[in-house]
């Protein structure tokens, strides 16, 4: 498989005017209006990875019997691109977001594409696009690399024969665009998110699909995000909402960091990944282990635990103020963020934006 394919390049006739871009940029929102190109790259069993173009954004054609639709053969990953006070665009860490692509799909027996191509991919449409790259503080590029099952058939004997993978772009606004204010989540003890042996640490749409109900039912209790629980006990903490969570014991000089370590059936993010790196040289201590909803309570109870948080590539750090259950509510401190979440956030958006030093190199200039 070469990860030096020619791209055919295939520049939109009707990019969007200047001044409509303009007023999109001023007030993006989140995943609402995308850039005036995409990355198109065909597998196929026989050929490999070819056919790879840049080309306008737009539609795409699809047989009724296509696999993806009945089997759900589906992968993607979410990254940004961000303005640098030099006027130049970067990503964060897109070889890890590359080999998470691939672990996703390994386990949902797709091709893996080579790290090379998908970062190259990322590169072509970024700077292409680059006039879609927000300037504005806190804004990005959301990037969403994907895959699909593209083979016409109804059989289940096998994977597909062939796939699309697609990149596309969606300038992007604060994820709290009132300010960081902490949400309330809700214990879900009805719904699980993965179970062992199954697809939880691939990021694929079905594990997102399982999960509308559960967050359903957070809403219908007035709850922002829904906590989920491990499939076999119904016991430990794993994950709030599509991010990985964060607990924090102490505080000042003592502050220490427990999040679930993953068992196959959390997904592995790369934030949580970039935090586990980041805290221990902020002198904060982090270990990966188990914590069950009884003692996520008791420790609240006690004032051990002082903040919890969530973390992921939109918000990036996301405070938990409160916790709702059957039977069961607390508050986590005094229902605010904390010191320790608020320092984090803003050392890691510091190194993505350009304004801290990156001895991680985790940076990647593009344009």
């Amino acid at each position: 498989m070469s990860s030096t394919l020619d791209f055919d390049i295939k520049l939109s006739q009707n990019p969007t005017p200047q001044q409509e871009r303009e007023r999109i940029l001023a007030n993006p929102g989140w995943g609402q209006h995308f850039t005036d190109h995409m990355i198109t790259i065909r597998y196929s069993a026989d050929r490999g990875w070819h056919d790879a173009r840049l080309e306008p954004y737009g539609p795409i054609t699809l047989d009724p019997a296509t696999q993806v639709f009945h089997y759900a053969q589906e992968i993607f990953e979410g990254t940004k691109a961000y303005a640098q006070a030099d006027g130049s665009i970067v990503t964060f860490r897109p070889y890890s977001n590359a080999a998470r692509f691939n672990r996703s799909a390994r386990r949902m027996a797709m091709p893996e594409i080579p790290e090379e191509l998908f970062v190259r991919s990322l590169e072509l449409l970024v700077s292409t696009d680059r006039d879609w790259v927000p300037r504005t503080e806190g804004y990005s590029l959301y990037l969403r690399p994907f895959m699909f099952a593209t083979s016409r058939a109804l059989g289940v004997q096998r994977p597909s024969q062939e796939y699309l993978f697609m990149v596309i772009a969606s300038p992007s606004g604060l994820y709290y665009p009132q300010g960081i204010k902490p949400v309330t989540v809700w214990i879900s003890t009805d719904y699980t998110r993965a179970a062992p042996g199954g697809t939880g640490e691939a990021k694929c749409g079905g594990n997102y699909a399982a999960s509308f109900a559960g967050q359903a039912e957070a809403l219908e209790h007035g709850c922002d995000q829904v906590v989920w629980l491990d499939a076999a006990e119904r016991r430990w903490v794993e994950e709030v909402g599509s991010m990985n969570l964060m607990f924090v014991y102490g505080s000042g000089p003592d502050a220490r960091i427990l999040t679930p370590a993953l068992t196959g059936t959390l997904l592995p993010g790369v934030t949580r990944d970039s935090l586990l790196k980041l805290a221990p040289d902020l002198g904060i201590p982090v270990e990966e282990g188990k914590i069950s909803i009884d003692q996520w309570e008791a420790d609240c109870a006690s004032g051990k635990i002082t903040e919890v948080f969530g973390c992921g590539t939109a918000a990036i750090i996301s405070p938990v103020g409160g916790v709702k259950g059957p039977g069961r509510e607390w508050k986590i401190g005094d229902g605010e963020p904390g010191p320790i979440s608020m320092r984090l956030r803003e050392e890691l958006i510091g190194i993505q934006y350009g304004t801290r030093p990156d001895p991680y190199g985790w940076v990647h200039k593009i344009a």
